[in-house]
């Protein structure tokens, strides 16, 4: 089975929130899903890759594959230079990679998106139901559209948005 990771970029990245996602992604891997699918951009999805990345050493047979929307020169043009050294630790652990377009243009981002969904049998998320333009909303909202579980951890309540996050 196969679960794909979308959510908000700027979280705080906290010890109970990276407990969540630890006990989340081990819960999903028990009921046997392998393989992660994952945007490959900061916030909550680096936060799922970097313990996809850690949970290989216990679970070996796991797999990470990042779908990105473009190169990454372009794909990390504007990231301060402590996400792009994560972005490319992550991309260089990665089990594959795929570019969806060559070069970016403002349809790539809608195109990676529904490839994370066309790959995904679960949708795993941190998702504000009050963002709903967001791409995170998009990518929930055509993973409901499919039939497939989504595991939303984000409170309803939440107000963790802040930049300083991965």
């Amino acid at each position: 089975m196969n679960c794909c990771f979308t959510g908000h970029r700027l979280i705080k990245s906290t010890r109970n929130l990276e407990y969540t996602i630890k006990k989340e992604l081990k819960a999903l891997i028990e009921v046997g899903v392998t393989d992660f699918y994952s945007g490959g951009t900061y916030g909550w999805e680096a936060m799922c890759e970097l313990t996809v990345l850690k949970l290989r050493k216990k679970y070996p047979h796991i797999r990470l594959h990042l779908i990105l929307p473009c190169p990454a020169k372009e794909h990390t043009a504007e990231w301060d230079g402590r996400r792009r050294e994560i972005y490319y630790k992550i991309m260089n652990s990665a089990d594959s990679v795929e570019i969806v377009s060559e070069e970016y243009f403002d349809g790539c981002v809608k195109i990676r998106n529904m490839r994370l969904v066309e790959t995904a049998d679960r949708c795993f998320c941190y998702y504000n139901e009050k963002n709903i333009g967001s791409g995170t909303a998009q990518v929930v909202r055509m993973a409901v559209s499919k039939g497939i579980d989504v595991i939303n951890i984000c409170p309803a309540e939440s107000a963790d948005f802040v930049d300083n996050c991965l």
